[in-house]
C-alpha cells in the first residue's frame, strides 16, 4: 500500500509539474487533462489494491476437493473427489476468457477467474491430472 502511494505521489508530482510549466507558457488546457489522467490512475491503483487480496486455495485429498475462495466474499466449497471433474469451458464470445469449473453432482464452482488465460489452462491441466474424470481417482503425487 505504501509503495502504491509513493508511486502515485511521484506520478502526480511529475504530471502536474510538467502541466504547470506548460500552463505558465500559455498552454493552460493541459492542466485539466493532467488532472483527468491522475484521476484515472488513482482509480486503477485503487482497483489493483483491492484485488491484491484475492486468493483461492484448492486442496485435493484422496476423498475430496476443497476450494477456499476469498474474492468478493469468503466461500468454502467441498466436492467428493471420486465424482468431480475439472472442465475448461469456452466463452460464448471470443473476447471473453474461458471459465474453469469444478463439477460434481449437478453443482459447479468456477475457479481461477482472475488468472490469465495461460495460467487458467495450466491449472486446468493440473486439476485433470489430480482429479481425473468422473468415477476415476488417480493416485496423488506425494
Amino acid at each position: 500500500m505504501r509503495g502504491a502511494l509513493y508511486f502515485y505521489a511521484s506520478a502526480c508530482a511529475s504530471s502536474f509539474g510538467v502541466a504547470g510549466l506548460m500552463a505558465l507558457r500559455g498552454w493552460w488546457p493541459v492542466l485539466p487533462y493532467a488532472g483527468l489522467e491522475m484521476l484515472l490512475l488513482s482509480a486503477v491503483l485503487w482497483h489493483c489494491q483491492r484485488r491484491r487480496h484475492w486468493i483461492e486455495v484448492i486442496t485435493v485429498t484422496d476423498e475430496r476437493i476443497e476450494i477456499d475462495s476469498k474474492i468478493a466474499q469468503k466461500q468454502s466449497v467441498v466436492f467428493p473427489r471420486h465424482w468431480a471433474q475439472g472442465k475448461l469451458r469456452r466463452a460464448a464470445s471470443p473476447l471473453h476468457p474461458t471459465r474453469l469449473l469444478i463439477l460434481s453432482h449437478g453443482r459447479s464452482f468456477e475457479v481461477g477467474s482472475f488468472l490469465t488465460e495461460a495460467d487458467r489452462r495450466e491449472l486446468a491441466g493440473r486439476l485433470r491430472r489430480a482429479v481425473g474424470n468422473v468415477n476415476e481417482s488417480p493416485p496423488l503425487a506425494g
